[in-house]
């Protein structure tokens, strides 16, 4: 089995911030399930089972990983999407 390039490894108040977000009812899905890759990451799964136990893609849980050990709990969170480029300019919208 190769080396995990990305550990997860983090502190007892981490693991209870995480906990306590899977049972709170105000937490998107997302989310959710970028929290259950962390917590089943932290105990040792490997990204082949944590793809399989929670229905998502290898390429999934190797990107969590990674965000989290760059930017800790910030991994959970949306990143910024570039969107479409406006057609109309102000002056054309104002008209």
């Amino acid at each position: 089995m190769p080396k995990q390039k990305y550990i997860v490894d983090f502190s007892a108040d981490e693991r209870a911030t995480l906990e306590h977000m899977l049972r709170s009812a105000k937490t998107g899905t997302r989310k959710l399930t970028r929290a259950r890759i962390l917590l089943k990451a932290a105990d040792g799964l490997s990204d082949d089972a944590m793809a399989a136990a929670l229905d998502v893609g290898t390429a999934t849980v190797f990107r969590i990983r990674q965000r989290f050990v760059e930017a800790s709990l910030g991994a959970l969170d949306e990143l910024p999407r570039p969107g479409a480029q406006r057609k109309l300019t102000g002056k054309q919208e104002a008209h």
